[in-house]
């Protein structure tokens, strides 16, 4: 531990006897007095995709705002989540944020455990603490546009999907998906595969699976493959480049982040999630008021998305467009579910 009990409990103290008005952000908008802690999903820093969105954006704060942060990464199983996060708080770290929709259980449990912490988890379910507020995504949107983008691409007539997961978030974004394969062509022929089963998080940290995955589908006539696994998307890219077809990132716009030109020139689109905008806005809302609320991004806020880079959406973005504007009027009902 980084700061002994004692003191711990003299912080407590402090924070009770100060005035109802003294939060414990900068009221004046400035997060030069915070010290803010990162937690991050198995994977860590590096996957680029779902960690490096959470990255970016605690970047962002510290250019912009003037915070220091700390940043942990989980064991290959994630199985010590709930120590990095007490760790976080007793090194005195407010607000400490969870990267993923695995710390649901582990940060509500240290959340009690640490009543005068802000705790921010991105995804997962909501909590009934005080001080645990959760941003969540309209995965569902952004992947129907995914959806979209590869019926109107394919030229085989068949696209696939290898999830990370069998998880609540990833369903949402398979469900997303083949609504709007659906919606632009439904003839198109859609194969699901899971690198995991249930929430099991170890499908987000294998590539070769993932590409071993994507070869079968490809050798079988599939030309895009979405693909959101996290850190085991590369897999799914090169397997890509192998075959000549296409793949759809998440998260991140991974067509900027992959660092290799010859997956660059597989990578159809990207789902973009905004987990950076997440973790900035939750940090800046800090500095300002104290606390931070819950929040549910979505096509119309731009917390979803899709990426450009590269041009190959150049013909068919009028669609897309279009399609993103019918969810947002409302006129088009996109289910997180099958």
């Amino acid at each position: 531990m980084k700061v002994a009990a004692g003191v711990a409990g003299l912080a407590l103290l402090l924070g009770a006897c100060a005035s109802d008005d003294d939060d414990a952000g900068d009221s004046n908008g400035s997060g030069e007095d915070l010290q803010v802690g990162l937690a991050f999903d198995i994977g860590g820093r590096g996957d680029r995709s779902f960690n490096d969105s959470a990255a970016a954006g605690i970047e962002r704060a510290r250019d912009e705002l003037g915070i220091e942060f700390q940043e942990l990464s989980p064991n290959p199983d994630g199985s010590n989540r709930g120590e990095l996060l007490r760790e976080l708080a007793d090194g005195g770290h407010d607000p400490i944020f969870g990267i993923g929709y695995a710390f649901f259980e582990e940060m509500d449990t240290v959340a009690e455990e640490y009543p005068e912490v802000q705790f921010v988890r991105v995804d997962g379910p909501p909590s009934d603490l005080d001080n645990v507020a959760v941003m969540t995504f309209a995965d569902h949107e952004g992947s129907f546009l995914m959806g979209v983008a590869a019926a109107l691409t394919t030229e085989s007539g068949e696209v696939g999907i290898i999830g990370g997961n069998e998880g609540a978030v990833i369903n949402a974004f398979g469900a997303g998906f083949k609504q709007g394969v659906e919606a632009a062509d439904p003839g198109i022929e859609i194969t699901d595969q899971r690198l995991a089963s249930g929430e099991d998080p170890s499908g987000f940290a294998d590539a070769a699976g993932a590409r071993v995955a994507a070869e079968a589908m490809y050798e079988r006539g599939i030309d895009v493959i979405y693909t959101p696994a996290g850190d085991s998307n590369v897999g799914t890219f090169q397997a890509a480049a192998d075959a000549g077809a296409w793949a759809i990132g998440t998260d991140s716009d991974q067509y900027e982040t992959v660092g290799d030109p010859e997956l660059q020139d597989v990578i159809l689109t990207s789902m973009l999630k905004r987990v950076d905008t997440a973790v900035f806005e939750s940090i800046s809302t800090y500095a300002d008021e104290g606390s931070v609320e819950s929040k549910a991004y979505d096509l119309s806020d731009e917390g979803v998305g899709y990426a450009t880079s590269g041009g190959f959406l150049d013909d068919i973005t009028d669609e897309l467009e279009e399609y993103k504007q019918q969810i947002i009027d409302g006129e088009i009902e996109v289910s997180s579910t099958e």
